[in-house]
């Protein structure tokens, strides 16, 4: 490692997201070339490609539908070619969850939070696996949620697939570590983006319940996409190198 990174790029699946974008610009600005990852924001996406170029890094779009192993094969074989190596994958895609009881979910709203999350991811770390051991190693960070520690009121069909995936980052760093293959996971918080800004728009996220949200934070402030960027860097660089197995929360202090 010259910087912070082998030569070769980080994959982020969700770069088109509203934190995806940020964790995708975080890398650039750190020195990583970038594959971005969506499946219909085409318009961000090359946004967002633009922007990693203009900080420096070659960008590549790639759109994929995480679901089906075979398109999440192609646009990383994709990605490899282009880039030479994929030294990280950032897990960040998701749907944007609706916000209800667990006695009130619909089998088809669970069926298609686990299709993308874990069942995407699962897709992801497969295909991944054999290429990360055959370059000597790579990362994967998961972008998680803070609910994993203290379960948010309504916002289950969110965390339930993502602990899975919590599960799946532990095996693969107790696993995979022999090849040089570092996991860890991202706790994430109330970032003022994504699926946050939908809720605000569809009155979900009221102002009642951001103050009752911010009374329970120690630091009385959302977080920004570049705050999950910066933690997922560390993690997948030169920094984290003897870190893995792990998460840590980027919540404001969430739950403590």
């Amino acid at each position: 490692m010259a910087g912070d990174f082998p030569d070769g790029a980080t994959i982020v699946f969700g770069g088109s997201g509203g934190i995806g974008k940020g964790v995708a610009l975080e890398f650039a600005r750190s020195g990583s070339d970038v594959a971005v990852v969506y499946r219909s924001k085409q318009d961000v996406a090359a946004a967002v490609a633009e922007a990693i170029r203009a900080a420096g890094a070659k960008a590549t779009m790639h759109r994929i539908d995480v679901r089906v192993r075979a398109e999440v094969e192609a646009g990383f074989a994709e990605a490899v070619a282009a880039h030479g190596r994929v030294h990280t994958v950032v897990w960040g895609a998701g749907p944007v969850v609706p916000q209800v009881r667990i006695a009130d979910w619909g089998e088809e709203m669970f069926r298609q939070s686990m299709e993308i999350e874990a069942f995407g991811f699962n897709n992801a770390v497969h295909t991944a696996l054999p290429h990360m051991r055959a370059s000597g190693g790579g990362s994967f960070v998961h972008l998680g949620s803070a609910g994993h520690d203290w379960w948010p009121h309504l916002d289950g069909l969110s965390v339930a697939p993502k602990a899975c995936n919590e599960a799946l980052i532990k095996g693969i760093a107790k696993e995979e570590g022999i090849h040089e293959i570092r996991a860890n996971s991202i706790l994430v918080g109330v970032i003022d983006a994504g699926q946050f800004k939908v809720g605000q728009e569809n009155g979900t996220f009221t102002p009642e319940w951001e103050a009752a949200v911010k009374a329970m934070l120690p630091l009385k402030r959302w977080g920004s996409p570049e705050d999950i960027g910066q933690a997922a860097v560390f993690f997948a660089g030169r920094r984290g190198n003897y870190v893995t197995g792990q998460t840590i929360a980027v919540a404001g202090g969430f739950g403590v």
